[in-house]
């Protein structure tokens, strides 16, 4: 048998390539890392974390909880490699960025179904079962033919900003405190306060910094899911605190109160020696990051190991060109998975990898399609993306409002969440998932 053509080492080009490896099927995974990198990379390791190092909730009241699960019951290799690097976030899913791109890495290279071929993909394949799995940092050489590819449709992009990175010494714990909100889970989030004065300051200077140059970049253009922390500012003074500077559920141990505003700082490493500013997206200049981000006392003297960065996302217009197994129509050797497709979040382009590859497998053994259902959030993820009737697509998180409602009434949100997740888990459990 021919071998699969992945192009993409990422969260989705790597599922994909386990998921077929892992069914007996062949595959070439073509990375352009190391030879090329781009301003977002920093690794050499596959399904490297660009921006936060959460895989968000871990809980069945929420979508992206109930897509875990899911994933973890398709023996999802980004999932185990999750699970073994996690590091502690309250209710969420972190790890430790480095040992869990290793551990995948390790993973992928070490399978004996699985060859890697380093280097730039500029065009795509034109013969034979291929997965584009470039990401939203798709090369401009791969992107250019993609679009050449579909000349009748939209090929679109936006913009999407990572958090910077401290050192947990430098932080000022005299002005913060360890815990979770509401005490939820262990105290795992360091939480810096400030004053209303000192808020005021700081939403001033977080205005009126000075931004990197990005081409093409415009507010109106923001992706919601990843806004720069100064772009939400200036959408009005208390903005950010009902965002990511919202004091809701932390009182100050010292004063037993709420704060007027509180910035929180999640563990990105095992050891707990680095730290991510939570919510705090940005294409600041870097010395304009350092200066104004030390106007929260708690970081005043913080020693900044990533700054954060700006980069562009692409994706295709999916409901015009893919169908709910991520072929494209009409051509359906030639597949899509991760960012590019629309899916949006490190869980969701798993899934989007782990749905496509099942599908390949079964066609190329001449099986049936799996089809999940709606009721599933890989079902409703995929068929939210081929939804033809979507008129203006945009990326979209996994969310309950893409699952259809129960028939009954159930008194409270989490309590109506945790019976749509048992009711997804159920109709999964009745699938051929081999």
């Amino acid at each position: 048998m021919e071998p699969v053509i992945i192009i993409g080492a990422g969260l989705a080009g790597c599922e994909a390539a386990w998921q077929l490896a892992s069914r007996g099927i062949p595959v070439e995974l073509r990375e352009m890392k190391p030879a090329k990198m781009t301003p977002a990379h920093h690794s050499a390791d596959f399904a490297e974390l660009v921006c936060s190092n959460s895989l968000r909730s871990d809980q069945l009241e929420n979508a992206v909880g109930l897509l875990k699960e899911e994933l973890r019951r398709c023996r999802s290799l980004i999932m185990a490699c999750a699970d073994e690097h996690r590091v502690e976030a309250g209710g969420a899913l972190a790890v430790d960025r480095f040992g869990f791109s290793g551990a995948v890495t390790a993973a992928v290279r070490g399978h004996p179904l699985i060859t890697v071929t380093e280097g730039e993909v500029a065009a795509l394949p034109s013969e034979g079962q291929v997965i584009v799995a470039s990401g939203p940092l798709t090369s401009d050489a791969l992107s250019a033919d993609i679009a050449a590819h579909f000349p009748d449709s939209r090929y679109l992009n936006f913009y999407d900003a990572a958090a910077p990175l401290v050192t947990f010494e430098s932080v000022d714990m005299d002005s913060a405190w360890f815990a979770s909100r509401y005490g939820k889970g262990s105290a795992d989030y360091i939480n810096c306060p400030l004053t209303k004065e000192e808020y005021e300051v700081f939403w001033r200077e977080l205005c009126g910094a000075e931004e990197a140059p990005v081409h093409g970049f415009e507010d109106a253009g923001v992706f919601e899911g990843c806004m720069p922390v100064e772009v939400m500012a200036r959408r009005g003074p208390k903005t950010l605190t009902f965002g990511p500077l919202k004091p809701r559920g932390l009182p100050d141990p010292r004063t037993g109160k709420e704060p007027f505003a509180v910035v929180q700082l999640r563990r990105d490493n095992a050891v707990g020696t680095i730290y991510n500013i939570v919510g705090f997206q940005t294409h600041l200049k870097w010395p304009e990051q350092k200066r104004v981000f030390g106007l929260i006392p708690a970081l005043r003297n913080a020693e900044y190991v990533r700054y954060g960065v700006m980069h562009r996302n692409t994706f295709l217009d999916s409901p015009r060109l893919l169908d709910r197994y991520y072929r494209v129509r009409g051509e359906e050797r030639l597949m899509f998975a991760g960012q590019i497709t629309g899916v949006e979040g490190y869980v969701e382009s798993t899934a989007s990898g782990c749905l496509a590859a099942m599908e390949l497998a079964r066609r190329l053994t001449g099986k049936p399609p799996v089809d999940f259902p709606r009721e599933t959030a890989m079902g409703a993820l995929a068929l939210y993306i081929s939804d033809q009737s979507v008129v203006n697509f945009q990326p979209m998180n996994i969310n309950f409002g893409l699952i259809p409602p129960l028939d009954h009434r159930v008194k409270g949100k989490r309590n109506k969440n945790a019976e749509i997740s048992a009711r997804a888990l159920e109709k999964l459990a009745e699938l051929d998932l081999s």
